[in-house]
């Protein structure tokens, strides 16, 4: 029996808000690829300026929480549900650059007159500008 030692894993690449910076079409849907909603956000090469925009509505702004590593963390609300008519939702998305695409993941937390309801959601954007 040959001693090897553990393979050594690549470093992760870190990313930074110039990375992102521009225009980038999104697509979120439920765990089971249900439910989508498409939206265009507005990247800046700063926290400044996020905005997530959707047809019929005005531009919601979106807040950079954390750069770190290959994640940026953005919260966005509260603000009318795409999905749950008359319900407000925050979302809180943790996203990475993958092959020159936008992917993460999504909590949204619905206000409900039971306490917060929650639902985990995956996203893709594809840069347009």
């Amino acid at each position: 029996m040959e001693d090897r030692a553990p393979a050594e894993q690549p470093a992760s690449a870190t990313i930074s808000l110039a990375d992102v910076a521009g225009r980038w079409k999104l697509l979120s849907t439920d765990e089971g690829g249900g439910t989508p909603v498409e939206t265009e956000m507005v990247a800046t090469a700063d926290t400044s300026g996020w905005t997530m925009i959707a047809p019929n509505r005005k531009p919601i702004p979106v807040r950079v929480i954390a750069v770190a590593g290959d994640s940026i963390v953005t919260e966005a609300g509260p603000f009318e549900s795409f999905i749950r008519k008359g319900l407000q939702v925050r979302t809180r998305t943790v996203s990475r650059l993958r092959d020159g695409k936008l992917v993460g993941t999504m909590e949204a937390r619905y206000a409900t007159k039971g306490g917060d309801s929650v639902s985990q959601r995956k996203s893709e954007g594809t840069r347009t500008q």
